[in-house]
């Protein structure tokens, strides 16, 4: 492990410093706005200016931060298990979305509480430090904020990046500063790569890498409705299914033009990445039997394609299908999305090659026999074509997908033996 240790701050940080200064002037007409475009939560606009919205608890703290709804779900296997092993100290977790926060809301446990993470500006940082005063802050993935790690380190915040995930752009960017990609690599007292490729372009910007661990292997399955998910079933029956979630366009066009034509009249489900698409889609992909969740439409006898446009949904989808296309993996700007979802739900995966985001995984899996990865769209449509007509192979695929995902756990423990020496007595 590091040490933590302070050194001179280099004149790039010092600047960042100074212009992040400048920008916090503006900071909350611009995060008005946003909320004002649904982006922000305007009932705690004040929680990113560093201001609490509820007291610090008493005793020893240990924040945590996730910039999104992935991460943030990430962390609650590792949350549950800080619970259970220091029960008197709490937990502060900390996200910079609403859809991240709404989830966190619903699945945190006691002695867990939720705060927005403040904008990166001196005064920002200097409040929300001010006021809950942790004694260990980790960090998930690629949060690397100069103004809130530097400060915290400087209050002598015991600092992890744990999960750590860089990608080539973002290496290149901090290696075009070297003194301060090595200011920040050296804040960290530990550091937990998800890769090697990871662990390699961190130990390249002067960190020193003190193990593996990608807790995007460990979170818990995806909830849903149980009563929800009966209705669901009845209303498909023994249709073939169809379920692509986690898309970006156009592979929703390509997922319905590969089973249009089908004697068998499969039903396809449709869950946007981003689920304000839902209109789009509609209008993309008319004429057809469409029927879209968030208008209150239900699935009929005549639906073809059922567009599931809401949030905080994905673990019903995933549950009604052996196998499910996972999107984001034909295009290398996205770079593929986490399989580990169906993965956890005994649910093959399909997708395209673009899948840099969690190549490891993807590359175990189709190993594994648990995923497949299409060369372009044709493939990806004809892959689909195949699996509905062999429902033994959507088992094996199905089977071969739980088994991996249950051969994760060990990775828990093995992490929480490096973060433990962080932790604070309670």
């Amino acid at each position: 492990m590091m040490n933590g240790a302070r050194t001179p701050t280099p004149f790039s940080l010092a600047a960042y410093r100074a212009a992040a200064g400048l920008a916090s002037l503006v900071a909350e007409p611009i995060l008005r706005s946003r909320a004002r475009h649904g982006k922000e939560d305007l009932g705690r606009l004040g929680e990113r200016l560093g201001h609490a919205s509820t007291p610090r608890p008493e005793g020893p703290l240990v924040w945590m931060h996730a910039v999104s709804v992935g991460e943030s779900l990430s962390l609650l296997p590792l949350i549950a298990a800080l619970r259970s092993e220091r029960p008197g100290v709490w937990l502060l977790v900390t996200s910079g979305t609403t859809a991240s926060a709404k989830i966190l809301a619903e699945r945190l446990p006691a002695g867990a509480v939720h705060q927005y993470a403040p904008v990166d500006t001196p005064d920002s940082v200097r409040r929300f430090l001010g006021h809950w005063r942790p004694d260990v802050g980790l960090f998930v993935e690629s949060e690397l904020w100069p103004n809130l790690i530097l400060a915290a380190r400087d209050a002598g915040v015991r600092l992890g990046l744990i999960s750590a995930r860089m990608t080539m752009k973002s290496a290149r960017r901090w290696s075009a500063r070297p003194a301060a990609a090595r200011t920040m690599m050296q804040s960290f007292t530990l550091l937990l790569a998800q890769d090697v490729a990871t662990e390699q372009r961190l130990g390249a910007l002067g960190g020193r890498v003190d193990g593996r661990l990608n807790l995007k292997r460990l979170a818990e399955p995806l909830p849903c409705d149980p009563a929800e998910l009966a209705r669901l079933q009845s209303l498909i029956g023994a249709r073939p299914l169809v379920v692509a979630v986690s898309t970006h366009a156009p592979e929703e066009a390509t997922v319905a033009s590969a089973v249009a034509d089908l004697a068998s009249n499969p039903l396809v489900i449709l869950a946007p990445r981003n689920p304000e698409r839902g209109t789009e889609i509609v209008r993309l992909l008319s004429p057809g039997r469409i029927a879209r969740r968030s208008a209150g439409q239900t699935i009929g006898p005549e639906t073809t394609i059922y567009i599931a446009d809401t949030i905080g949904e994905l673990g019903l989808w995933l549950r009604l299908a052996p196998f499910a296309m996972m999107g984001g993996g034909f295009d290398p700007a996205v770079g593929g999305h986490n399989p580990m979802e169906a993965a956890r739900l005994g649910v093959g995966v399909l997708s395209g090659p673009q899948v840099a985001n969690h190549a490891e995984v993807y590359a175990e899996m189709v190993d594994a026999g648990a995923a497949q990865l299409a060369t372009g769209a044709a493939d990806l449509g004809a892959r689909i074509v195949a699996l509905l007509a062999d429902p033994d192979r959507q088992a094996d695929m199905a089977a071969a997908s739980a088994r991996y995902a249950a051969a994760q756990s060990g990775q828990m423990e093995a992490a929480l033996g490096l973060i433990r020496p962080l932790l604070p007595l309670a």
